[in-house]
């Protein structure tokens, strides 16, 4: 969908926004981040946050313009907060929604929030199940019907949930993952940065938990190096902290454990840090070929996917539902779930033609245009003046559809 420009756009609505929020380290904290960054940046806002706090947070420390704190496991906590959503001067209120994030069954209690909100409510849905059990699906329906306007993260989230789900398709907006907008470029320079002159750099970066099939890009290295000695593959990023506090670093010792067995210290790296901004940006940069062995098929968001997407870089994954979408018509390899053998083939494909590398690189890095950040800003401003709009017409002229 086009979004007016900049230009074009009068001053966007004064939204507050909920969601986890740095310094809380996941997906859905850097993701709230950016958005609210990229939005006050394209339109010289000042912006509020609402952070969602899990258990034991209660002492953590957050910038200024977090105005207030949903406390996940405390039920009182969603009416409270609610009260100070209408309290607050915004007109209204953008969430950033993953049921692990909310308490009750399913996260139930965020209806006890939206219930409670007179402001109008965008929610942007990060898990959208294809096959939901009887109640997801209600939960899912009533989270879609409590709401101004849904907003997915692909094309693939709005087909579920209006043919799934029933969800009417004009509550339905698509505003794609955002992205760094960066020069096309190559990799020299960063590569040196961290020395890594001469070595083809396969990566993975993200939060490790055992869904995201790290031992199979490992399994596949071991053909890779036989052809492509200079090959390395980096693993970047910390244990998801959840995974931590429930079984501390055992997959990571194991995929350690797997590289020290196969004789593959050389060629497969466990960075073990959380990566700041430049510095993901700076690995990327310096990335010939990024892999996402990835085991949950119906995944229909992935952050790191859409950065290297927006980035051109090559890409070859196992076929979950987002990637799927995101590396149609060419702007990736594909290879099945749990298949070492099939991931070592597409890597080699890639590393022995450079002319197919190029060709990949430039399709995705086209496509990544329209997932840029100040697209996303756009965007997110597109929805919430139609959102007022539709608030501020007469009561008989508007036709409200609930799902049953």
């Amino acid at each position: 969908m086009p979004y007016p420009s900049v230009a074009f756009l009068p001053a966007p609505p004064r939204a507050l926004f909920l969601g986890s929020y740095p310094p809380r380290e996941c997906g859905i904290a850097t993701f709230t981040n950016d958005v609210v960054e990229s939005f006050d940046r394209v339109f010289g806002t000042r912006s509020d946050v609402v952070a969602i706090d899990e258990p034991g947070a209660e002492d953590r420390v957050y910038p200024p313009n977090v105005v207030a704190r949903l406390r996940q496991e405390d039920p009182s906590s969603y009416r409270r907060v609610a009260r100070a959503i209408d309290a607050h001067p915004a007109e209204l209120l953008e969430v950033q929604h993953e049921y692990g994030l909310f308490g009750g069954p399913d996260g139930s209690w965020f209806l006890d929030l939206l219930d409670a909100v007179s402001k109008p409510v965008v929610v942007s849905l990060h898990t959208v199940l294809p096959q939901p059990d009887a109640a997801h699906r209600i939960m899912a329906r009533r989270i879609c019907a409590c709401a101004d306007a849904v907003i997915v993260l692909s094309e693939t989230g709005r087909k579920i949930l209006t043919d799934v789900y029933g969800i009417a398709p004009d509550k339905l907006h698509v505003v794609h993952h955002g992205v760094p907008d960066v020069p096309f470029g190559t990799t020299p320079g960063a590569k040196a940065r961290f020395g890594l002159q001469g070595r083809q750099v396969i990566s993975t970066f993200g939060l490790i938990s055992r869904g995201k099939g790290l031992e199979y890009g490992i399994d596949a290295m071991r053909s890779i190096v036989e052809r492509h000695p200079e090959a390395l593959y980096l693993i970047l990023g910390q244990t998801h902290p959840a995974v931590r506090r429930r079984e501390g670093e055992t997959y990571r010792q194991e995929l350690a454990e797997r590289v020290a067995a196969y004789g593959l210290q050389n060629n497969v790296k466990l960075v073990d840090k959380y990566l700041e901004f430049e510095e993901l940006l700076a690995y990327l940069e310096a990335t010939d070929i990024y892999l996402t062995p990835y085991l949950n098929p119906v995944q229909i968001v992935s952050g790191t996917l859409a950065y290297a997407v927006g980035l051109g870089k090559p890409i070859v994954s196992t076929p979950y539902l987002y990637a799927e979408e995101l590396l149609a018509d060419a702007r990736g390899l594909l290879a099945p779930f749990r298949d070492s053998r099939a991931i070592a083939n597409a890597l080699g494909a890639l590393l022995d033609d450079p002319w197919l590398r190029r060709t990949i690189e430039r399709r995705a890095y086209q496509f990544g245009r329209q997932m840029t950040w100040p697209h996303v800003a756009r965007a997110h401003a597109h929805v919430f003046q139609a959102v007022l709009a539709a608030r501020a017409q007469p009561a008989e002229d508007v036709e409200l559809v609930l799902p049953a």
